[in-house]
C-alpha cells in the first residue's frame, strides 16, 4: 500500500523453449533492432562477470511527451534449476555514472521473470510451451494514480508485443544469426537444485511443528504483509550485487511457493 504499483502477468508461448525465451529477454541489441520493446532508446554494459553472468547495464527509456525520458542503472543475474530460469533485474547504485536532469534517473526499479516449461495447450501432453511470470515494479517519479492508469492502458500492449518479437527472434536463431554478447551472458547463470531446496523447506517446517506445545507467541508484524509484497521484496533483494547475496533457499523457496509447479 505504501509503494509504487506492481504489475504481474503470466504469459504462455507455444512452441518456445525456456532457453530461447531467456536469451530473448536478455538481448538488449535485439530489443532495439526489432523494436518489440519500443521504449528502449539506448543501452550500454557498464560491468559484467563472465563466471556468474552478472551484469550492470545502463538503459534510457522513452516516456510520453509530458514526461522526460528515464535513465536506469540496472543489475541483473540469472539463476537456473533445470530448465526453469529466475531472471532478476533491479536498480543498483553507481555513483560513477553521473546524474543529469534529462533523462531522469529511476532509483527504485525491478523487473524480473520466472521462465519455465509447461504443457502445451494443444492437448497432446507435450511440454513444448513456455510460461513467463513477470513481476514489474518501479517508481517513475510521477503520481501513483497516473502511473496506475498508464500501466492499465499501456502495459498489456507492451506484453502483447513480446509475441511477434519472440517469433522473429526464433526465426533469426534458426537461420543461424549469431547471438549478441548480452544474450551470450544469459548462458552464464547460477545453477541450483530445486528438490534440495524443497527438502530443506520440509525439514524446517517439520522442525517447527515440535514446538506446538509451547504457548503461541504474538505474530511478528510481517505476518500481516500481503504475499505479493513479500515476494517482491525477496526478488528485489535477491540481486544485491555486492558480495552478500541472500541464501538461495530464501529466494527460490519463496518464489516456488508463490509460483507453484508448472502444468504437467
Amino acid at each position: 500500500q505504501n509503494g509504487p504499483p506492481q504489475y504481474r502477468s503470466s504469459t504462455i508461448f507455444e512452441d518456445a523453449s525456456p532457453d530461447v525465451v531467456r536469451d530473448f529477454f536478455w538481448d538488449d541489441d535485439f530489443r532495439i533492432s526489432n523494436t518489440w520493446d519500443d521504449m528502449l532508446l539506448e543501452h550500454e554494459t557498464l560491468e559484467e562477470c563472465a563466471k556468474t553472468g552478472t551484469m550492470v547495464v545502463r538503459w534510457v527509456r522513452k516516456f510520453p511527451f509530458f514526461c522526460s525520458d528515464r535513465e536506469y542503472v540496472i543489475g541483473r543475474r540469472i539463476w537456473a534449476s533445470g530448465k526453469t530460469y529466475y531472471c532478476v533485474t533491479k536498480s543498483v547504485p553507481r555513483p560513477s555514472v553521473p546524474r543529469s536532469s534529462k533523462p531522469r534517473r529511476v532509483d527504485l526499479y525491478y523487473s524480473s521473470w520466472c521462465i519455465r516449461p509447461v504443457e502445451s495447450r494443444n492437448g497432446d501432453g507435450a511440454m513444448t510451451a513456455c510460461e513467463v511470470l513477470l513481476f514489474h515494479h518501479e517508481d517513475m517519479g510521477i503520481p501513483w494514480s497516473i502511473a496506475k492508469l498508464g500501466v492499465q492502458q499501456g502495459m498489456w500492449g507492451c506484453v502483447k508485443r513480446i509475441e511477434p518479437g519472440l517469433r522473429a527472434y526464433q526465426t533469426a536463431r534458426a537461420a543461424g544469426v549469431p547471438i549478441s554478447k548480452c544474450a551470450a551472458m544469459a548462458h552464464a547463470n547460477t545453477k541450483f537444485v530445486a528438490d534440495e531446496l524443497t527438502a530443506s523447506e520440509n525439514n524446517t517446517e517439520a522442525g517447527s511443528t515440535s514446538n506446538n506445545a509451547q504457548a503461541e507467541k504474538p505474530k511478528h508484524w510481517t505476518g500481516n504483509l500481503p504475499k505479493v509484497f513479500v515476494i517482491g521484496s525477496v526478488v528485489a533483494l535477491a540481486c544485491t550485487f555486492d558480495k552478500g547475496l541472500l541464501t538461495k533457499a530464501l529466494v527460490f523457496g519463496t518464489a516456488r511457493r508463490f509460483a507453484g509447479p508448472g502444468r504437467r
